[in-house]
Order: structure tokens, then C-alpha cells, then sequence
């Protein structure tokens, strides 16, 4: 145990994030859920134009023109949008105001483990709810878990399904605590829950710019409740948590609403076009609304690490997926839409190594 630490921060593993080769590498990378496609153009023409004096300065503390952006594009006041260095921020924000060691943070499982981990520094209590065979939302056993925080992700990870508004609703109705409906992925989705962060004071909705902006090095998020609830949000932050950079190609980002849909369209047609074809090959795909897919390995091989040894043979190909060494999750992998070529070139080296 090192005596520098609290307890709780000894204990705890904290975040992996996915591998992350450079750039210039050559891997294909489908572990991470970039989008494949570039920025909007507007966006790059920001971040040439920023001028030295800009960097000199601090930022707004609020990264208002950014909040003035999203403002616009999903009509509603200013007051009610926070920014945040991508969405992890504001996660971070609501556990650092919400939780501490005789509250709970409550969540359904499997979904994204930050949700863990940020529970863990504080520390608070977590309780953990599976989901069912159906991925149906455990709303009775939310509720009774009395949490000061629960957070659902809609679409989830690494499910790729998307809960209905009804029974986030309905959540929202009895829980006594903030609910947090994480929307990282909603771009490539066909619905959204945005309308109760209107309805309920204790709704905060959150997004980000890395999936459907194609912005993820920026790291941008923000977000959306109702200004009593922002409040304790915005005491905690950091006090420039939102650099120039960001808050100015973002806003350009977000105001190319063409460039986005365009694109997540894309997505959305190489997804169906995947789907299908991984189920040709015998694995077991779940529908997604999601800019990835979740698949089970066929069942008909006896190997139970046949998927951590698919995943490997493709890292050694030079492509990179999503293995997930945790009971439920160990028979599967999480394969990102690429390019049409990438997906192309997945598809080919899967067909090698099962063969």
C-alpha cells in the first residue's frame, strides 16, 4: 500500500482506455469508436484561423461561444448547456458535486465503466444492476437502490442498444436522486431523451463531440439540464476547463449540422451493410444505434477464448477491436464502423483466421 494515497485510490484499478497507436502507424483501428470520416471543413478553417493572441489569454471560463452554438442548433436558452473537456468532464463534474462516501451511484451493467471508476475516487457506494437477456431498462431496481446519482447510457456500451423514453421516463419519475442519461452516441440514433431534461429538474443530458463530429482528439462535451441543477455543476468545475482551441472549432463543428448528418449517414448505411455480413459469418450481432457492434462469437466453436483469440489475431494483422475480459462480455467483441475499405479489410482477415 503506498502511504501517499487514500485508501480507496490504492484500491482501485482505474480506467483503460483502448490502445491507441499513432497515427502514421498503419493499424486499422476499430477499438475505439472514432468516427472514420474527417472533421467538417468549417471546423479545420477555425482551428487555421486562431490567432497567437487568443492563446496568450486564458479562455471564457464559460466557453460561452461554443454554448451560444449549441444553443442554436438545439434551441434551447444558453443558461441550460454546460462545456466540459469532452463529456468525461461532465460525468466527473456531477460524481464530484453528487457523491461521496455515504451516498450511492447506481447503474445498469454492463455499460460504460468510467461510471466505476469516477464512483471509486470519491468514494461512494456503487451498486450495479444487470440487465437482462432483453436489455430491458431494471427500473424497480434503480429505484430501489436510493442512488444520488444514476447514470444510464442511451445508446449504451457496449450493448449498442438504446433504452426507450418511456421507461427513462418513468425512471425519471422515481428516482430521488440526479439522473444522468449519458448520450454520447445519440447522433446515431434514431430518438433522443433531450425532451426530459425539460421535463424533470433532476435530468441532466450529456453528449459529446468525439463520435458524430469526428472530434475526439479536440475532446469536447457538454452537458444539458436545467440552470438549478447546473449550478452545482459549474462551482466544482475546473476554472478553464475549456480551452480556446476547443470552444471555437467546436462552435464551427456544431453549426455544420450538413457536414455531421452527412456522414452519419455514412455511418449508419456501413453499419446495416456489417451487420449483415458478420452474421453471415456466424457470429451473433446486436441491432445497434450506435457507430459500433457488439458481436458474439459463433456458437458453434467449443474454444471459450475463441474471441480473445480473434482479437489477437487480428492485432497481429495490424487491425485493432474491443475485447472485454469480463464475465458476459468474454465470448464477444466490439467492432467499430470503419471506412468502407476498413470494414472490407476486417471482414476479409476475420474469414482468414477462422478458417
Amino acid at each position: 500500500m503506498n502511504p501517499f494515497f487514500r485508501p480507496n485510490i490504492d484500491d482501485m484499478e482505474g480506467y483503460v482506455p483502448g490502445e491507441q497507436p499513432k497515427p502514421s502507424s498503419g493499424i486499422t483501428k476499430l477499438n475505439t469508436n472514432e468516427n472514420p470520416y474527417p472533421p467538417s471543413q468549417a471546423a479545420i478553417a477555425m482551428l487555421y484561423s486562431i490567432d497567437g493572441e487568443w492563446l496568450r489569454r486564458y479562455p471564457d471560463p464559460y466557453a460561452n461561444e461554443f454554448r451560444r452554438a449549441v444553443s442554436d442548433v438545439l434551441d434551447i436558452p444558453v443558461s441550460w448547456v454546460i462545456a466540459g473537456n469532452g463529456s468525461d468532464d461532465i460525468l466527473n463534474l456531477v460524481v464530484r458535486a453528487c457523491a461521496e462516501a455515504d451516498r450511492t451511484v447506481a447503474y445498469p451493467t454492463p455499460t460504460y465503466v468510467l461510471y466505476r471508476t469516477l464512483t471509486e475516487m470519491q468514494p461512494a457506494n456503487i451498486v450495479e444492476v444487470p440487465y437482462g437477456e432483453d436489455l430491458r431498462l431494471p427500473i424497480a431496481e434503480l429505484v430501489a437502490a436510493k442512488a444520488a446519482i444514476t447514470f444510464i447510457a442511451s445508446p449504451n456500451s457496449p450493448s449498442g442498444h438504446v433504452v426507450p423514453i418511456a421507461d427513462l421516463r418513468e425512471l425519471a419519475r422515481q428516482v430521488s436522486g440526479v439522473l444522468v442519461i449519458d448520450e454520447a452516441y445519440v447522433d446515431f440514433a434514431n430518438e433522443t431523451a433531450l425532451p426530459l431534461a425539460n421535463e424533470f429538474a433532476n435530468v441532466i443530458v450529456i453528449r459529446t463531440l468525439s463520435k458524430g463530429y469526428s472530434l475526439a482528439g479536440l475532446r469536447l462535451g457538454f452537458g444539458i439540464a436545467q440552470p438549478s441543477l447546473l449550478a452545482g455543476l459549474f462551482k466544482v468545475k475546473d476554472s478553464y476547463n475549456v480551452d480556446i482551441v476547443s470552444c471555437l472549432v467546436g462552435a464551427a463543428a456544431m453549426r455544420d449540422q450538413d457536414h455531421k448528418n452527412h456522414y452519419v449517414q455514412l455511418v449508419k448505411l456501413s453499419r446495416s451493410e456489417m451487420r449483415l455480413a458478420l452474421q453471415n459469418l456466424g457470429f451473433r450481432v446486436w441491432e445497434s444505434q450506435t457507430n459500433f457492434l457488439l458481436v458474439q462469437v459463433p456458437p458453434t466453436n467449443s474454444d471459450q477464448m475463441y474471441a480473445e483469440k480473434l482479437y489477437l489475431g487480428l492485432k497481429k494483422l495490424g487491425i485493432l477491436v474491443r475485447y472485454f475480459d469480463q464475465p458476459g462480455l468474454d465470448d464477444k467483441l466490439r467492432i467499430t464502423i470503419g471506412t468502407e475499405a476498413q470494414n472490407q479489410s476486417l471482414l476479409k482477415m476475420l474469414k482468414i483466421l477462422m478458417e
